[in-house]
């Protein structure tokens, strides 16, 4: 390796300091399957970090679909989509898709990531605009910039800005405005009907990020524009099957034109290999399972809705959360990875969010709910953030004081 970037490489401190501090957060090995309760170092941890909202990873008739396509094609694929990896199962999986989110058609990707990083990076090109929320997904921001096209943020979830900063561009220019649906670390949705409203004022078109709204809210969990009654009026949907559907991959839907191109102009699909069958097969399950059994939402969102009541109650802010994913803000770096690493002591997996991911003024504890979340195991977490911020930080119960 070349000595300047050996020096480059070497001036990145943060994950040391915070080693030797005896706070470092990330990369916890964990033992067991992603359920309410996981193994770590052999002892049970409650898990209020996982993207699982419906608790479905472990669920028998995903993992007897999981085996038996296993059986069926293999492990893997060995190829592209665009060349010998396209399998049924991905065409099956496509048309489900499309049909849960009322969609023409859809096209797999082998990650969410991936998904996003295809159709942003294609889609516009070098005189063409995407507009951004400013809290909007890594993925998303990173598939803008491989684009070419010109990138301008707008204030989040304000649709006046977005308004102002469309109003200032050439008529004849293309315009894509992206944002998520559910927002990963606020928990707040978009205001769907306002950005569609402003988009038609200037002919631009939407891709709404489902990835955390997709067996969350909408019909049948069907994602941001079920919900607000905006399926037709969004171009294009993004969404991921590591959260609810309890698997891995993404996809794009839309109409049969933009996802013909996507297929032949979206590089992360022609030059990546296609999902393995195992898990386009689980994803297909996962399917079946939601469109079948509407409990599993119900009972996440009794189970927000608990766990939301009893964080305020204890003082915590929560900010403007309208969804599983409840932000306790801390507002401080180190007492955010203080408070994660205690509540680990104390048997509670919770995930921080320290700066630059937000600004330092923000930075917080992402507490997020599964169907399967007994209220026993909820109380319990929500008695241990309490007694822990109150040693740590007490200033972040200071609406309860």
């Amino acid at each position: 390796m070349g000595n300047k970037l050996r020096n480059k490489l070497a001036e990145f401190k943060d994950a040391a300091i915070a080693k030797e501090k005896g706070i470092y957060p990330y990369f916890r090995p964990i033992e067991s399957g992603q359920d309410t309760e996981v193994l770590i170092n052999g002892k049970p941890v409650l898990m209020f970090g996982s993207n699982s909202y419906l608790g479905l990873t472990n669920h028998p008739y995903i993992i007897e679909a999981s085996q038996k396509a296993a059986e069926k094609y293999g492990t893997g694929c060995a190829g592209s989509r665009f060349l010998n990896g396209t399998l049924d199962i991905h065409i099956e999986l496509e048309r489900r898709l499309a049909a849960y989110v009322g969609k023409e058609a859809a096209i797999l990707f082998s990650t969410g990531y991936q998904a996003n990083l295809g159709a942003l990076s294609s889609l516009t090109g070098r005189h063409d605009y995407i507009l951004l929320d400013e809290m909007n997904h890594a993925s998303i921001i990173d598939g803008s910039r491989l684009s070419f096209s010109k990138v301008i943020k707008y204030a989040h979830n304000d649709m006046e800005d977005l308004r102002k900063k469309l109003s200032l561009l050439p008529d004849e220019a293309v315009k894509l405005i992206a944002t998520d649906g559910i927002f990963s670390m606020e928990g707040d949705i978009v205001n769907l009907p306002a950005l569609n409203k402003v988009a038609a004022e200037f002919d631009a078109s939407v891709l709404v990020d489902d990835a955390h709204s997709l067996g969350v809210i909408g019909e049948r969990g069907a994602g941001t524009a079920s919900h607000f009654g905006e399926t037709d009026n969004t171009d294009l949907f993004m969404g991921t099957f590591s959260k609810s559907l309890a698997s891995l991959g993404g996809f794009i839907a839309s109409d049969n034109e933009t996802i013909e191109y996507l297929k032949h102009r979206a590089r992360s699909l022609i030059f990546s290999a296609s999902m393995t069958p195992a898990t386009a097969a689980s994803t297909i399950a996962a399917l079946d399972i939601i469109e079948s059994e509407p409990f599993h939402i119900e009972r996440l969102w009794a189970n927000t809705r608990y766990a939301k009541e009893l964080l305020l109650l204890s003082g915590f802010d929560l900010g403007p959360t309208e969804s599983p994913i409840l932000p306790i803000y801390i507002r401080d770096n180190e007492s955010t990875f203080l408070m994660t690493k205690f509540l680990q002591d104390e048997g509670v997996f919770v995930n921080p969010v320290v700066s630059p991911a937000v600004r330092p003024e923000d930075t917080l504890i992402r507490f997020s709910l599964m169907a399967t979340h007994t209220f026993t195991q909820i109380e319990e977490a929500v008695d241990k953030l309490a007694r822990v911020a109150q040693k740590v930080c007490p200033e972040a119960l200071k609406q309860h004081i």
